[in-house]
């Protein structure tokens, strides 16, 4: 046999072997790293409406967590697949935030509630708030299609280098389909969100240069990357940092350089997240996507969200 028939013959056993794991049409080439982007787009709200819910807020509540604002749940519940972590382990994991912020929610969680019971209720929560948000097409055979689709993404997702999405990858998956819909959103964006980070440590910002960044370039207003806990010492002193290396103008705004550099995490970040829909194949994620819609729809229309995301969603 011919070396060219060779390689041929181990395309084409790799290929079946895709097939059977993924089924048919799957030939992750034919997926563009755009793709990856616009289901992180249709995907995350799924996920990220759990840090927004009354209903997940009522949960973390009745496990003794503060409610006065997302905070109090949204560290717990986000860190909870670790394990009992200690606070340095969470602002490693989650990056942008704050230290002190973080341990000022992450230092006596676990004394208040186990990681155990913390995903016990935020599973609760978000099967309430879905039930409510969803109505009957919770039980449809659309959201069980969608969900099964999704699962296959997130099972197929490579997750060495990834603490966040590995630690989601190994729960136990719930039975109800609009359950493993989350779950999966969950995986997806967390897998997505590992590789982001890996992106910015190329790129040589550290957790504030990169919310200062990416501010400079408008995916969001300063005052809402506030949000992250960084003081406006602590701010000014990343700015600085930035225009130094010729990021950013004396105004805070991006600097041309700046741009590309911004752009390119953005599309690093995207090949990064190709990896699970490479092996859904580009029919399925096409199907996925095209699923997803009334669910997204219904997600944005609770208000529940903000209409200003520091992930920057519709602007980058």
């Amino acid at each position: 046999m011919s070396e060219n028939h060779e390689h041929q013959a181990t395309e084409q056993a790799e290929q079946t072997e895709r097939d059977e794991r993924f089924g048919p049409g799957a030939r992750g080439e034919q997926v563009a790293p755009a793709q990856a982007r616009r289901l992180w787009h249709l995907l995350e709200p799924l996920h990220a409406v759990v840090y927004y819910a009354p209903e997940v807020f009522e949960e973390a509540g009745a496990l003794g967590y503060p409610t006065e604002d997302r905070w109090g749940s949204y560290f717990p519940f986000r860190a909870a697949p670790l394990g009992p972590v200690s606070a340095e382990a969470v602002t490693s994991a989650f990056y942008s935030f704050q230290p002190g912020m973080v341990r000022r929610y992450v230092e006596d969680a676990w004394k208040v509630a186990t990681p155990e019971a913390a995903l016990a209720a935020r599973r609760r929560g978000i099967d309430r708030l879905y039930r409510k948000l969803f109505g009957d097409l919770v039980d449809s055979p659309e959201l069980a299609e969608a969900a099964a689709l999704a699962r296959r993404a997130a099972e197929a997702a490579v997750t060495a280098g990834r603490p966040l999405a590995a630690a989601n990858a190994a729960l136990e998956w719930p039975t109800e389909p609009h359950l493993q819909l989350w779950q999966a959103a969950t995986v997806l964006r967390e897998h997505r969100g590992d590789g982001h980070l890996a992106a910015l440590l190329l790129a040589g910002l550290d957790p504030a240069e990169a919310l200062v960044s990416f501010a400079a370039i408008g995916a969001a207003s300063v005052e809402r990357f506030e949000s992250r806990g960084w003081t406006r010492e602590e701010w000014a002193a990343a700015s600085e940092r930035l225009t130094a290396r010729g990021l950013l103008e004396a105004d805070g705004t991006a600097t041309e350089a700046g741009r590309d550099l911004r752009r390119r995490v953005e599309e690093d970040t995207d090949r990064l997240a190709l990896g699970p829909w490479r092996a859904l194949g580009p029919h399925f994620t096409e199907r996925l996507a095209a699923l997803l819609g009334d669910y997204w729809v219904a997600v944005l229309g609770s208000g529940l969200l903000p209409s200003e995301s520091t992930l920057g969603i519709g602007r980058v």
